[in-house]
């Protein structure tokens, strides 16, 4: 399987977290499979050439009136809750080079300079994109969204499982059913990636029914960015917010847009994955600007089997995973258990027996074991060796990094950890083979550093493979292996991958366990 050609930079983004709640489980999957794809693309092409966007959605009715609830402007409330969610980030090393704010100037003005050129822009059937119409229909105030009768479960939003409001008001609308022959065809020709092939088919479908003209302003929310030229009226919150992508980057004529637009991924859940595969596309249409190049939606989490649900009371809080196991073990806890593009569930029993089994057991303990051989046969010192022995290791190693490549190129986050976790028991059946102790018991001074050397090199290359998802374990596994990873982050890929990276008589620094085992 080659590895597939290399990338000029990378831009990815999570969508930008709507602020009336606290960060969840949700909010985190989401938000650590962006870092590991940031911190991937950075090995891969260097930091200066990836950018990596997060930030919080702080407009709407829904923020006026849980900051009237709590006896707050709207201001006050959003700026403590957009700093609940940048502790949260913080706590799992979350390495973004950006976090917006919708409230922030910068991006209020470029939405407004959006709407200036929406004002004469033309659709693909040179219709204009966007008209002043009355508008009467039923309204989730949830959702911030009007809903058809076919989108009800017993009158109620299935999401929000509230009953809408009929809501009548004049309103600026896009014509979004003028763009749906567009849109098909720059789908279905890859030009405009929606992923996975589910979702693809998804919106497929919903162009084929025909894409109804959306109401992309308010006439009664006061807590918004005004339409420039309807004073009378704010922009809808999702039109605010979907335009971070590019306000993020200074707007069409700033210098990070044009080193970084149009970007390489946008990621969400697959509820919101029609206002990112096909509003925001047809108003980047009508705008002239290019399309993201991928859209890929993830699945939702069920916990033990139930739906996320404040009433139920199963809504799992991030920081309460990185209290009890760490941030690297959360983050690897998140990626590991399901695929990224399909529904999974967690459960909170299992979580204990996943930790002692794969990481003390397996990962903790490999490098735990070889350290100390390393230690008591050779005093911590990498030993001479035969670059002719045991060539299968090498081998296996570069046969795995291209397929590594492949699955993180392709978000395949759970497969490309088990490319990391196969080599961990390759060394684990590796040692059990060849007994090491045995061969020191015997005085082998042939057999015995090549072992050794394979073994301390094989965890080097896992090291590696590790950083993206555990950025503090590989950095510590390689600072036990006598490198410092500040400056082995500065080379070249080639160079990091390169078969054998660690040199003869280079000083081991065997340090604690990396994974404790916990009391189940």
């Amino acid at each position: 399987m080659p590895r597939l050609e290399k990338q000029k930079k990378f831009y990815v983004t999570t969508p930008i977290y709507y602020v009336n709640d606290v960060p969840h489980i949700g909010h985190a999957y989401t938000t650590v499979a962006a870092d590991v794809l940031a911190r991937y693309y950075r090995t891969l092409l260097g930091p200066a050439k990836v950018y990596f966007l997060t930030g919080t959605d702080e407009h709407g009715a829904k923020i006026a009136q849980a900051a009237e609830k709590n006896k707050m402007t709207p201001k006050e409330f959003v700026d403590q809750k957009a700093a609940v969610f940048q502790m949260a980030w913080d706590s799992l090393d979350i390495s973004y080079n950006d976090f917006i704010r919708t409230t922030e100037e910068r991006h209020e003005k470029i939405v407004i300079d959006f709407w200036e050129k929406l004002k004469t822009a033309k659709t693909p059937k040179k219709n204009p994109a966007i008209y002043e119409a009355e508008y009467e229909g039923l309204y989730c105030v949830g959702c911030e969204s009007f809903k058809t009768e076919d989108e009800l479960v017993d009158g109620q939003c299935p999401d929000h499982k509230i009953k809408c409001e009929l809501v009548k008001e004049k309103n600026w609308f896009l014509r979004l059913s003028d763009f749906g022959d567009k849109l098909k065809d720059l789908i279905e020709a890859g030009d405009f990636q929606v992923l996975p092939l589910e979702r693809k088919n998804e919106i497929l479908g919903l162009i084929k029914t025909g894409s109804k003209d959306v109401a992309i302003s308010r006439q009664n929310v006061k807590w918004g960015i005004p339409v420039p030229f309807d004073k009378g009226q704010t922009t809808y919150v999702w039109i605010d917010a979907l335009s971070n992508y590019i306000s993020a980057l200074g707007g069409p004529k700033g210098k990070l847009y044009k080193k970084f637009w149009p970007a390489d991924v946008h990621l969400m859940a697959k509820d919101i994955l029609k206002f990112h595969a096909l509003i925001w596309p047809a108003m980047l249409l009508a705008l002239k600007l290019p399309l993201p190049k991928k859209v890929f939606s993830h699945g939702f989490f069920t916990i033990d089997g139930q739906k996320m649900s404040k009433t139920i009371g199963n809504v799992i809080d991030p920081n309460e995973l990185v209290s009890k196991y760490g941030s690297d073990a959360t983050r690897y806890l998140l990626l590991s258990q399901f695929g990224f593009g399909t529904d999974g569930d967690f459960s909170k029993e299992r979580l204990d027996s996943i930790y002692n089994s794969a990481l003390a057991n397996e990962l903790g303990n490999l490098v735990s074991r070889v350290l100390a051989m390393a230690e008591k046969y050779y005093d911590s010192i990498v030993p001479k060796y035969n670059v002719d022995s045991d060539k299968f290791f090498e081998f296996d190693i570069k046969t795995d990094w291209n397929k590594y490549d492949f699955l993180m190129q392709n978000l395949k986050f759970d497969e490309a950890l088990n490319i990391a976790w196969e080599d961990i028991r390759r060394c684990n059946a590796y040692i059990d083979k060849n007994k090491p102790w045995e061969l020191a018991a015997n005085n082998d001074d042939e057999i015995l550093p090549d072992v050794i050397f394979n073994l301390l090199e094989t965890i080097r290359q896992i090291a590696w493979m590790l950083l993206p998802f555990m950025p503090q374990t590989s950095d510590k596994i390689l600072t036990q292996l006598g490198f410092d990873p500040a400056v082995e982050k500065e080379k070249k890929i080639e160079i990091l991958r390169k078969w054998p990276g660690i040199k003869l008589g280079q000083k081991i620094n065997k340090g604690a366990s990396l994974f404790p085992r916990l009391n189940q």
